[in-house]
């Protein structure tokens, strides 16, 4: 277990780091996030050499603290200084384009990436905790709950302007026990997350994945 400046602790992400393998020499990825960071950290476990930046939206987020802990350039856009979502992505980009990443992944980042942002990079995944096309957009779990389905899932998918509508990478079905609650379906999600999410860098930098 890790305790960051703030108090708070965290385990690596079980499993994650060893579906893991070795990367293509060059291999230079950015992370997006605004929240807590435990896929962040899965890919932190597993590409530390290969994982050049993380940035995002929120100051405050948890997911910058652990890149700084692991000594990771962090860039912080503050929203309220642009007028329009185009012109915060258009910086968002800029920021992430320093470091000559080739991939950019969305780890629990809760905006909606524009064309500006999009065209800048040769791809953009993200992770979903629904079976897309099932349960796009936020609230995905609450939703699947009220929607009494007997099982949800991950997807790991191509990020294109249509919210959750890219091509999919991956996918894995997670079921909904009797009793579920947000918590702990999200508890049974957060390790398939981890998995897929880490196995797609490696697909996507040995071309075993083409958007």
């Amino acid at each position: 277990m890790t305790r960051g400046a703030s108090g708070r602790s965290w385990r690596s992400p079980a499993g994650a780091s060893s579906l893991s393998e070795r990367l293509p020499d060059g291999s230079r990825f950015a992370v997006l996030a605004s929240g807590s960071g435990t896929n962040l950290q899965a890919l932190l476990d597993a590409y530390p050499r290969e994982f050049v930046v993380v940035a995002g939206n929120r100051e405050e987020a948890f997911a910058f603290e652990r890149a700084r802990l692991a000594g990771v350039p962090v860039e912080f856009v503050d929203p309220g200084d642009f007028e329009t979502r185009k012109e915060f992505d258009v910086e968002l980009a800029e920021r992430v384009a320093r470091y000559d990443v080739g991939l950019v992944v969305g780890a629990g980042y809760m905006r909606v990436l524009t064309p500006v942002f999009l065209e800048r990079f040769p791809a953009v995944i993200n992770v979903h905790p629904s079976l897309l096309p099932e349960f796009k957009g936020l609230h995905a779990v609450k939703r699947a709950l009220e929607a009494r389905v007997e099982r949800t899932g991950v997807t790991v998918h191509f990020v294109v302007e249509e919210v959750d509508a890219g091509p999919v990478i991956s996918q894995k079905a997670v079921p909904i026990l009797p009793g579920d609650t947000e918590e702990t379906l999200l508890e049974r999600l957060h390790p398939v997350e981890h998995r897929l999410l880490v196995r797609a860098v490696a697909d996507y930098f040995w071309g075993r994945v083409k958007i």
